[in-house]
């Protein structure tokens, strides 16, 4: 109880890697330099956005009554998860990092921890920005944002992640309103930049736990074909479509299609 009253606290962002010019005054968010999302403070990517317009109002409503559900559901699974995260590895069971959510605004996401307690992430960063680069060469390797045979990444880590229970502790972040069941893929700081202002309206829309890459190939798909899918989704955003999408999640995941 007392995990979940805390990750249900809107604590501020505080990442090493997230620059403290980034964010601005209560009232004004920034996002790095050259991401090209620069909200005002009627929370607008250069225009104003309409917070009570009918989809949005339906996917908040749906991840209210369906992520308050599914939380209910898999507590006593992510209780077991938490336990053997933390005995099997040295560092806290829940891994806790700034990523960009809608109009560009930064928050803590949470997921359970895979990797080894202070491992560098600048292999995660070239391969990204090589993935942009030469977006064929995501076959035979990892996949979109994944690194093959990454040796950052606990036993127990891997297997987490092959199954996508490391992503449960995002159903926190869902309730809070920082993310939404389904939605664009929350990125970081820096990988915003590399993106560039190409896709900055993925930021339109909050980011969720899945989204259209995630069930219309998941890894076997490039950087760019992934980021394009977020693109479609934000233009053809409906409940009917976030619907649609957690189906087709569901036999996705439980038949990991797509991992690698």
């Amino acid at each position: 109880m007392t995990l979940a009253l805390s990750l249900l606290r809107r604590p501020r962002p505080a990442d090493p890697a997230w620059p403290r010019h980034a964010v601005g005054a209560p009232r004004l968010r920034r996002v790095p330099a050259g991401a090209g999302v620069v909200p005002d403070d009627e929370g607008a990517l250069g225009t104003r956005c309409g917070d009570g317009d009918r989809p949005r109002v339906a996917a908040r409503v749906l991840d209210v009554v369906v992520g308050g559900a599914a939380l209910i559901v898999v507590s006593p699974v992510m209780a077991v998860v938490g336990a053997v995260v933390a005995c099997t590895s040295r560092g806290p069971a829940l891994f806790r990092q700034v990523r960009l959510g809608r109009n560009g605004r930064p928050f803590v996401m949470y997921k359970f921890r895979t990797m080894r307690v202070g491992s560098d992430d600048q292999p995660h960063r070239e391969y990204v920005a090589r993935l942009l680069a030469e977006p064929a060469m995501a076959d035979g390797l990892g996949g979109v944002y994944k690194l093959a045979d990454d040796p950052r990444i606990t036993r127990v880590g891997r297997w987490l992640r092959e199954t996508s229970l490391d992503e449960l502790p995002q159903l926190f972040n869902v309730l809070k309103g920082d993310m939404s069941l389904v939605g664009p893929r929350p990125v970081l700081p820096w990988e915003a930049v590399l993106f560039g202002p190409a896709y900055d309206r993925r930021f339109e829309v909050r980011p969720g736990i899945t989204g259209l890459w995630q069930c219309s190939g998941r890894n076997k798909l490039t950087m760019t074909q992934a980021l394009d899918l977020d693109l479609r989704y934000v233009e053809e955003q409906s409940l009917r479509l976030d619907v649609a999408i957690l189906l087709r999640t569901l036999p996705v995941v439980v038949g990991r299609v797509g991992v690698r």
